[in-house]
């Protein structure tokens, strides 16, 4: 059983599908688990005029600060649960691996939109490059919520 699930989580409900099942093997396991959020990396942002209005880093700041208040609030159906909250910055496959390697997640359970085929080859899937490149069982679920 595992003891250390990582959930990503995108801020949509498809993906957020997933954590009453991961609540669930949480409770019944002991397990701790850890919501992750990845934003894309933030640039300096500007008036119309062209004058910075937030650094970089001010803007990483505030996306972290909003991203954590997410998780939190996504993580309420987790109550019982040892629950952690990381928010990293970059391509979000690469960046769901790393947090597994750092968190020495046991389990990563994503959710699926279920796409195949063309639609799947064309727009390529997080969840999809997670299963292929980990080295830890990835649970792959799909939720029959109707998509965002």
């Amino acid at each position: 059983m595992a003891k250390r699930i990582l959930v990503p989580l995108d801020q949509s409900a498809l993906a957020e599908s997933v954590i009453p099942v991961v609540a669930d093997a949480a409770r019944g396991g002991a397990a701790t688990v850890r919501l992750l959020h990845v934003a894309p990396e933030p640039d300096n942002r500007v008036d119309p005029e062209g004058r910075v209005v937030a650094y970089a880093d001010q803007e990483m700041a505030r996306l972290e600060a909003e991203a954590q208040d997410y998780l939190r609030t996504a993580g309420l159906p987790l109550a019982g649960v040892a629950v952690e909250y990381a928010v990293r910055f970059g391509e979000p496959a690469r960046e769901i691996l790393l947090e597994a390697e750092a968190f020495d997640a046991d389990l990563i359970a994503v959710t699926t939109a279920g796409r195949s085929g063309l639609s799947r080859t064309v727009l390529g899937s997080v969840a999809e490059q997670v299963f292929r490149k980990s080295d830890v069982p990835v649970m792959l679920y799909h939720s029959r919520r109707s998509k965002d």
